[in-house]
């Protein structure tokens, strides 16, 4: 009698085990789900990127949840003999451990950079855009105002100086006309989309598109000669959103970088 009962309780622990082992695999998976939906249904216009990051919050949340509680099925399960108990449970917490790794590791970074979406390698006297203004949807101005306030962190001009100090006006050995074939083929080589060269004034104006949720992203090069060399600068600015965690800074030194690298 005592072996049957313990026979039939051992039974009922198995299909709990199993029971939680599948929903911490469903929280992984669901987990790992919500942040390709959120990213891809923001770029296809099926809902605002507000709530694409709802959707990244989501899935952050259930991650981590799932990973808390996946833990505790993981250890209990290898304490038992059947390797099969740990392997949903194991593959369930590894794909929420990869999702809080992915978002960790873009908005961790964001913490020590300046809340700012506007970038200029000519603070003074920065390029301005003229055929892209009527293609800018976003909330952001697309000029560059180096005393415009930021918070209570200071001017967009200080935070860009202290943030990164490299950037500045990149001269070249270069004709004007030849730069701006250097650079049309730079910024397509980089995947952005040339909207506009103007070679009177000497500026090429260019869309950046993000892959996940579709952010777009503005930039003019403006080439100036400069006596015996051209003197170049960038304009690189946001649509939406308050801080681009980096992004525009990193597109300006890496052009400038292709760039002084055909000289």
């Amino acid at each position: 009698m005592n072996e049957s009962v313990e026979k039939w309780e051992w039974i009922d622990t198995v299909k709990i085990s199993t029971r939680w082992s599948q929903m911490v695999l469903g929280g992984g998976i669901i987990a790992a789900l919500l942040l390709p939906i959120g990213a891809l249904g923001s770029r296809a216009g099926l809902w605002s990127f507000t709530v694409g990051f709802l959707f990244l919050a989501i899935g952050v949340v259930v991650a981590l949840l799932t990973t808390i509680s996946g833990s505790f099925v993981v250890v209990r399960a290898l304490r038992r003999t059947a390797s099969s108990d740990y392997l949903a449970p194991g593959i369930g917490v590894s794909m929420c451990l990869l999702v809080l790794l992915v978002i960790g590791g873009q908005f961790v970074p964001a913490a020590s950079l300046p809340p700012i979406h506007n970038i200029s390698t000519d603070i003074e006297d920065p390029p301005q855009f003229d055929a892209i203004v009527s293609r800018r949807s976003g909330s952001n101005p697309h000029g560059y105002d180096a005393s415009q306030k930021i918070g209570d962190v200071g001017t967009l001009g200080d935070l860009q100086r202290a943030a990164y100090p490299h950037l500045a006006t990149f001269r070249s050995a270069v004709s004007v006309p030849l730069g701006l074939e250097r650079a049309v083929a730079i910024l397509k080589n980089m995947g952005l989309e040339v909207v506009a060269v103007d070679r009177v004034t000497g500026r090429v104006e260019a869309t950046a598109t993000t892959f996940w949720f579709g952010f777009k992203d503005d930039v003019v090069v403006r080439l100036r000669d400069d006596g015996e060399v051209t003197s170049i600068d960038l304009h690189s600015a946001s649509r939406v959103g308050q801080s681009d965690l980096g992004v525009n800074a990193r597109r300006v030194t890496t052009f400038l970088r292709l760039f002084a690298a055909m000289e």
